[in-house]
């Protein structure tokens, strides 16, 4: 990544005048997925996952943060909202982290590598916010970083595949060498593969049965080779980038809400904590909802979907906040799916002369690490959109959206806002265009599952 003139994010923030004028004008486009964009087509391996099976390679664009010693208990209790009661060795949980007013920072995978061993698995949010409290609490722990490729100038620590689809557990049985262990739900177990050990943890990504499996560096290339030699049985498709893309608004996981990290006292400890280099500095904003207030981008856990998550058994940061929010008005994660002749509509435009609609990338048309269009129910603005998409699973194309709990309703008609205001941002990925309408019908239920 380019230097950064600024010493820290803190800094970088006064400069450009407020953190939506910094985020609406960075100068990258979508998250980084540093790996080829298609082996065979992104069509067929969309497909894989519901029929046969994919092999995404995540060995490049997860930041894996490493906590070791005797106060991992109180690091956890302490940032995540996450009941930690029965957390140990050989367990995994999707651990959600709010800032002190309750608003989420991020969530990513928790691994439990033993009793006193985790690690921190996503993008980088949650990560350097367990760093920064471990390091400004003086808890006894051992940290180690392994960063993402595209911060990272060596080699990562860890390769990490992530094997999904009908054939997929029979694919990985057939590679075991041994009696195949018994792994329950967001549990790890241990594998045998070409003669390595491999960690196993059961999750399901794309909603259909898999492993995701992880080990040494060093045992990357002959793991893989082993399965990909087995994989032609089992109709084994390698998945790219623009497939992988796709794979989290299908599943209805929304994989990077706005760090609740750029204003408040509180958190300007923090801030100046950060570098300018990174993630949170270098986030972009896109989308056609506009707030000169960089908290009305913000998201409680409820709005993600995640309140299941929210346990007040323990002391957590932002545990009094969310209390007194727990029986306000709130919005629901639901998925919108795309009026057709609208979407045609946009491709239409791009051709002859005249002025375009912003053009929509396939089979992934968001354009910001942080996409954020309106949504609306007549004059009234009833959510947000973010994340649209284009699977061949679903037929059509969609978003996930944040939606009023009032208009989050099975087949209701709302209309998305698609395109930037004013022509667009500076950003190099948008180019001139008008904004338009489209129009889209909530469900509450998985695209393809209706």
């Amino acid at each position: 990544m380019k230097a950064n003139s600024h010493s820290n994010l803190e800094e970088k923030l006064q400069a450009s005048g407020s953190p939506v004028t910094m985020l609406r004008h960075a100068q990258v486009g979508g998250y980084a997925f540093p790996f080829p964009g298609e082996y065979t087509n992104w069509r067929a391996e969309q497909r894989a996952w519901q029929e046969s099976v994919v092999l995404f390679d995540q060995s490049f664009h997860m930041t894996d943060v490493y906590f070791e010693g005797p106060d991992i208990h109180k690091l956890l209790q302490r940032i995540g909202v996450n009941s930690f009661d029965n957390f140990g060795a050989n367990k995994a949980k999707q651990i959600v982290a709010c800032n002190y007013d309750g608003h989420v920072i991020g969530d990513a995978i928790l691994f439990g590598h033993s009793d006193e061993r985790v690690s921190i698995v996503g993008r980088p949010s949650v990560g350097n916010w367990a760093e920064y409290q471990a390091r400004t609490e003086d808890f006894d722990l051992k940290i180690t970083r392994d960063e993402r490729t595209v911060a990272n100038d060596g080699s990562r620590l860890i390769y990490r595949y992530q094997i999904q689809g009908p054939n997929a557990l029979e694919l990985i049985k057939s590679v075991h060498q041994g009696p195949f262990p018994d792994i329950k739900f967001f549990h790890l177990g241990d594998l045998t593969i070409a003669g390595k050990q491999v960690r196993a943890l059961n999750h399901s990504m794309s909603r259909m049965k898999g492993l995701e499996l992880h080990g040494p560096i060093e045992d990357r290339e002959v793991v893989f080779d082993a399965i990909r030699e087995a994989g032609e049985e089992f109709d084994l498709h390698l998945g790219g980038s623009r497939a992988y893309s796709t794979v989290s608004p299908e599943s209805g996981w929304i994989p990077s809400p706005m760090p609740a990290i750029y204003a408040g006292e509180e958190m300007k400890t923090y801030r100046e904590w950060l570098s300018a280099d990174g993630f949170e500095a270098n986030a972009s904003l896109g989308g056609s909802f506009y707030s000169d207030n960089i908290e009305d981008y913000y998201q409680r856990p409820w709005d993600l979907g995640y309140g299941r998550h929210v346990k007040f058994d323990h002391d957590f940061i932002g545990r009094e906040a969310l209390q007194k929010a727990a029986d306000e008005p709130r919005r629901q994660k639901v998925w919108l799916r795309w009026n057709d002749d609208d979407v045609m509509r946009i491709f239409s435009s791009q051709l002859g002369e005249g002025e375009h609609f912003k053009y929509m990338e396939t089979p992934n048309a968001y354009y910001s690490i942080l996409p954020f269009d309106r949504v609306m129910l007549g004059d009234r603005m009833v959510g947000l959109s973010t994340y649209t998409v284009f699977t061949v699973n679903v037929g059509s194309w969609f978003s996930l959206a944040m939606l009023d709990e009032d208009v989050a309703v099975d087949d209701k008609e709302v209309t998305v806002i698609w395109g930037e205001e004013e022509g667009g941002s500076s950003k190099p990925i948008v180019e001139p265009h008008m904004q338009t309408d489209i129009k889209a019908v909530v469900s509450t239920k998985r695209l393809n599952e209706e």
